[in-house]
């Protein structure tokens, strides 16, 4: 390592993966030109610390968030499933990949009754599931799950909520997510822009 002028300031020692010290010392830091990564010696192998320019597809991060508790709505109005998952993007290039899977399903008060569920980014409609699920024209009971996949644009650094919402778009019976203690779950995963 090399501290020189305040010009050019604090400086590691530059190699490639293949050329690293071969006896480092704990706490020692490198460059490697090849991979473009900074790593430092723990005394038993080298950590790597921080890309200097993250390739565009790379993963930054990855937030997730869960919820087994029963939320019911018989209306048409969206109401919260209780499943939400907050990310503070590094850069306002960056994507954000947001994966559900929640459970719900229709009871067997009426043969319309279904289930919508929709994903939002603070108080802005993403997309939603389609408004078939669990319909059957019938009135039996039915419970399934709702995949959603996302690939979003917030062009932000702040901390950014996103959400899913559900309801009975026939507004005829009671719809649940989480029923009988199923776990939703959100992941939300920033990628590089």
């Amino acid at each position: 390592m090399a501290i020189n002028n305040l010009a050019s300031g604090f400086r590691p020692g530059v190699c490639t993966s293949s050329t690293r010290p071969t006896t480092p010392y704990e706490g020692q830091m490198i460059y490697e030109t090849d991979t473009d990564m900074v790593a430092i010696w723990n005394g038993s192998a080298w950590r790597y610390i921080a890309a200097t320019t993250p390739t565009n597809g790379t993963v930054l991060q990855v937030v997730t968030g869960e919820t087994s508790t029963l939320v019911s709505n018989a209306t048409s109005t969206y109401a919260d499933t209780g499943l939400t998952a907050t990310i503070t993007p590094k850069s306002s290039s960056s994507k954000i990949a947001v994966m559900v899977s929640q459970p719900g399903g229709k009871t067997n008060e009426n043969a319309e009754n279904r289930l919508q569920v929709k994903l939002m980014r603070g108080s802005t409609d993403l997309i939603t599931s389609g408004d078939l699920i669990g319909y059957t024209a019938t009135a039996i009971f039915n419970i399934g799950t709702v995949s959603m996949f996302y690939l979003d644009s917030p062009a932000t650094t702040s901390a950014t909520t996103y959400k899913t919402q559900f309801r009975n778009p026939n507004n005829t019976a009671t719809v649940r997510v989480q029923y009988g203690g199923g776990t939703s779950t959100i992941v939300l995963m920033e990628i590089a822009g």
